[in-house]
């Protein structure tokens, strides 16, 4: 990631980092999802995949490389950083959410309630839009940031069950 890319606020690691022969607690930035624990499995699940699809496609070098197996196939690559997938009551995601977004260096995507509650995703951005930020209820939070920070900002929030 160049100065000008930490300047402007983008989150990720530069190719130089990137060492996928180190353990995660190594990577300079720590990534979590953090779902909301009132939701049911399959909720709790979409949420989770959904912010996830948005930080991975955002945050730069976060996945590794395919794997290749044995008969040549690949299997496309994961986050060779880790991810850990922890939950939270729906206040707490709030509170979360809010300090992560103010954080310096941090990415964050977030699932507001609107996206399982609409079919047609213009429908989705008309309700957001319509809807106070202190109003919108969230499903799942996604954060990558400086290891500490993201320590700091989601404290001793439990492992999903």
């Amino acid at each position: 990631m160049s100065d000008a890319d930490s300047a402007a606020g983008v989150v990720g690691f530069a190719p130089g980092e990137i060492d996928p022969t180190a353990p995660t607690r190594a990577a300079r930035l720590k990534w979590v999802v953090i779902v909301n624990d009132g939701l049911p499995a399959g909720r709790a699940v979409n949420a989770a995949v959904c912010v996830a699809a948005a930080t991975s496609d955002a945050v730069a070098g976060l996945l590794g490389d395919d794997a290749i197996d044995a008969d040549r196939h690949a299997h496309p690559g994961l986050p060779w950083a880790g991810c850990s997938i922890l939950v939270a009551d729906a206040a707490a995601l709030r509170t979360i959410r809010a300090k992560a977004a103010a954080a310096d260096g941090c990415f964050v995507a977030d699932m507001p309630a609107a996206a399982q509650h609409t079919r047609v995703y213009a429908d989705y951005l008309a309700t957001v839009k319509e809807t106070r930020a202190e109003d919108i209820d969230y499903y799942a939070v996604s954060i990558v940031g400086p290891r500490n920070r993201v320590d700091k900002i989601v404290g001793r929030l439990p492992l999903m069950p």
